[in-house]
């Protein structure tokens, strides 16, 4: 995912209203942002479920899972809250959890 150049902020804004933003990227990055959040969405929808059961922490996860209605990015907003930030309090947890799944693989060594 290319997009450590723009501010969570801004792939908020295009997460949460892709057709009237004032974001300055290209189409091709757009469509990146939009096919990485919902590629790993589920993901940490079920993540942070598991981060609220393992820090025992109140809520009703049931509402959230995929079976619920509403969009993935409603059921999220359940979790975390709709408010500007929430790309970031989506990430931090499933970092901090050791959960986030890296892409990269440019500096791995090949053994040896």
């Amino acid at each position: 995912m290319s997009y450590k150049r723009y501010k969570s902020e801004c792939i908020e804004t295009v997460l949460t209203n892709r057709s009237n933003h004032d974001i300055p990227a290209d189409e091709s990055t757009l469509y990146r942002w939009i096919d990485w959040f919902y590629f790993y969405v589920e993901y940490w929808i079920h993540c942070l479920v598991s981060i609220k059961h393992q820090t025992k922490q109140d809520g009703d996860d049931l509402k959230v899972l995929p079976e619920t209605s509403g969009t993935a990015l409603q059921r999220l907003g359940r979790l975390v809250g709709n408010a500007s930030g929430w790309l970031a309090r989506v990430v931090r947890p499933v970092v901090n959890f050791y959960l986030w799944v890296h892409t990269r693989s440019a500096f791995l060594s090949g053994g040896g």
